[in-house]
């Protein structure tokens, strides 16, 4: 299977709640890093449920998946419910048709103010997907 295609199928099964599925495309050493947060999910089973014990209310949209041979970037957007939504950029390791690694850079859509200095450099808004 081809290193996007697993990264596809990681994102399907965690949207899917198909927590077999999630842990079937996961290394069991994995380990993945939110530097946001700071913290390190380390194991298959942890990283399942840090998954699976999220409050539900949420849906994932795969934006973008690219290919960099053995590193994958993937970006989805997770709206929850009485929250907002989130924009997920992620860049994955993938060897022998697992995920053995990530880095995980969650944000809040829209949930911090850009400088003043910038203003009148930038306009506010969205671009398309």
């Amino acid at each position: 299977m081809e290193s996007t295609e697993v990264v596809r199928r990681y994102w399907s099964s965690v949207w899917s709640r198909d927590w077999n599925a999630v842990g079937q495309v996961l290394a069991e050493d994995v380990e993945v890093f939110w530097p946001v947060t700071r913290e390190v999910i380390r194991g298959r089973d942890n990283m399942v449920a840090v998954n699976s014990e999220h409050p539900n209310g949420w849906s994932i949209d795969v934006l973008n998946v690219y290919d960099t041979g053995d590193v994958v970037v993937s970006e989805v957007q997770v709206p929850q419910e009485d929250v907002g939504i989130f924009r997920v950029v992620s860049i994955w390791t993938v060897a022998d048709g697992v995920i053995t690694s990530g880095r995980e850079y969650w944000t809040l859509y829209g949930g911090e103010e850009g400088r003043d200095w910038r203003r009148k450099y930038v306009s506010i808004g969205d671009l398309p997907s």
